[in-house]
């Protein structure tokens, strides 16, 4: 379809043109329980424990003649390649999906690691995967581009589609939506199952990174030029772009928002953060992080030792925001003041982090395999978990704080139990 033609097309100025427009939205529930009428929404023997579930082993993956501590309850092992991501399903909290770089999903169970399917006809590495927001289905994309949709209860494929190469992914918070970025600088954005689908065209460069806001209407979605956009989902227009002075220098690597969503943060190879109110689009201030220690003066050959922001995130319940670097620093960011409140050095660079959802616990995994619990208020470390054997290149927490799930290029996914003092 060309561009401006149809009942449903907008002419936009610029690069903004949509490809094809779907009305979609702002979803309510009466809404979208006619448009899924099709979807059998009973959960049913979504959890049935299969008959034989084989026990965990505390040794599992230590390789030869090195003695690896093991704090995990259950280990995952069948991957053949680094796992990359891992979602657990929002609804129950039981299953998790994990996906590879032997081109391979699995959904499991987080109990006792017993296979649930795999997600199987992917050509590339699974870099994305996740479960809709009541867990009926779960969606693998691969880097070539390849998206699927399973149905966990039937375990079966409902739907695929093809894109570009695949940056990022993410479900829709109230809807069975699926968001993705893709190489071409495009963000696409589908009803599942239907498959009806809307673009939204970003700048020429990869759309790096993306998150839809907490009203289910807007997204916030990073390029590697260092624009950021905020787009209104139902029209396809483009809410906000801050580039320039305003952007970032570098491409963007994560992108967040605060829990009413009011507020963004967006992070770069830059090395720096952003908070920008999602409703005017402007910066409000901007983190930067100074080196501590001056750095040696570098020798001929010798590469500048590089620094960026790789993961982000907001407290629920405090002005808190924490930023991880890839040097190993967790920033503790105090919002009310706009200040510096903690310095949290790891030894190695933080992959990822995340915050417990009702207390300003922060979560952080890092090169060195390691997971780390920190309290925002103190800076302290709370605790720490180990069991890999090496980095750690994804996480999940589930709602209540008990768990942790890990995955690794030592090809496996570890769960851990996490034990508070305080509670």
């Amino acid at each position: 379809m060309e561009p401006g033609e149809g009942p449903g097309a907008l002419d936009l100025h610029g690069d903004e043109e949509i490809i094809e427009v779907v009305e979609l939205g702002p979803p309510g529930p009466d809404d979208l329980a006619e448009e899924m009428e099709d979807v059998d929404f009973e959960d049913e023997g979504a959890e049935e424990p299969d008959a034989e579930a084989w026990e965990s082993e505390d040794d599992e993956g230590v390789e030869d003649g090195m003695e690896v501590q093991d704090d995990s309850e259950v280990t995952f092992s069948l991957h053949s390649a680094s796992v990359f991501c891992v979602s657990l399903d929002p609804k129950t909290n039981t299953l998790a999906v994990t996906g590879g770089e032997d081109d391979k999903a699995f959904v499991w169970r987080v109990s006792d690691g017993e296979l649930l399917f795999e997600c199987s006809g992917h050509k590339d590495s699974v870099t994305c995967a996740g479960f809709s927001h009541d867990s009926v289905f779960v969606a693998t994309g691969d880097m070539s581009g390849l998206i699927k949709v399973w149905r966990v209860d039937a375990k079966e494929e409902v739907w695929s589609f093809e894109v570009g190469d695949l940056e990022w992914m993410e479900w829709h918070p109230q809807a069975h939506v699926l968001l993705a970025g893709t190489a071409d600088g495009n963000t696409w954005m589908w009803k599942i199952p239907s498959g009806d689908c809307k673009t939204f065209q970003g700048p020429a460069c990869p759309a790096t990174c993306g998150r839809i806001l907490p009203d289910g209407k807007r997204a916030v979605v990073g390029y590697e030029d260092g624009t950021m956009r905020i787009w209104d989902l139902k029209h396809g227009t483009s809410l906000h772009v801050l580039k320039g002075q305003d952007g970032h220098q570098d491409p963007l690597t994560c992108v967040a928002s605060n829990q009413d969503g009011s507020l963004i943060m967006t992070g770069s190879v830059d090395c720096q953060a952003k908070l920008v109110n999602s409703a005017t689009g402007k910066v409000v201030c901007v983190f930067k992080m100074e080196s501590v220690t001056p750095k040696a003066p570098i020798s001929e050959g010798e590469e500048a030792e590089s620094n960026s922001v790789e993961s982000l995130g907001f407290c629920n319940v405090m002005p808190l925001a924490a930023v991880g670097y890839l040097d190993g620093t967790l920033a503790i960011y105090d919002l009310s003041t706009q200040s510096l409140r903690h310095k949290c050095q790891h030894e190695s660079g933080i992959v990822q982090l995340l915050w417990e959802e009702s207390s300003a616990v922060v979560y952080t995994c890092s090169l060195d395999g390691a997971v780390r619990l920190w309290d925002a208020r103190s800076g302290k470390m709370i605790s720490e978990y180990r069991g890999h054997s090496a980095e750690i290149l994804d996480f999940a927490v589930n709602k209540d704080a008990s768990i942790v799930v890990t995955t690794s290029g030592d090809h496996q996914a570890k769960v851990f139990c996490v034990q508070r003092p305080d509670r």
